[in-house]
């Protein structure tokens, strides 16, 4: 699910608990390390997190997005390609009966 607050994803997984296998979140591109099981079998976390470079904005060149915030000018926005890359992901696994048993968080820095 893509929200604007960690609110929304929180109280979207309590909505869904129980109803569905795993509320996965993303919007800020950075890894929440609240990834847990909910009371009633959902496998959560806010923010799986991003792939991209580590060093930048959401992955975009910083110094485009800090130009943009000071100057509240439209910038043309450019991946940022060097670096050491960070790699966020989710591992969620199921038993035969396909409920939750874990739920991990992975986090790679690869230079």
């Amino acid at each position: 699910m893509h929200n604007e607050a960690t609110s929304e994803s929180r109280a979207l997984g309590f909505y869904l608990d129980g109803r569905v296998s795993a509320v996965l979140g993303t919007h800020t591109h950075i890894q929440t390390a609240d990834e847990q099981i909910l009371p009633q079998g959902t496998a959560y976390i806010t923010d799986v997190g991003m792939v991209g470079i580590k060093d930048s904005v959401l992955g975009i060149e910083k110094d485009k997005v800090i130009e943009q915030f000071l100057t509240q000018m439209p910038t043309k926005w450019d991946v940022e390609d060097e670096g050491a890359v960070e790699v966020d992901a989710v591992v969620v696994d199921f038993d035969e009966k396909n409920k939750v048993k874990t739920i991990e968080r992975i986090h790679e820095l690869a230079t």
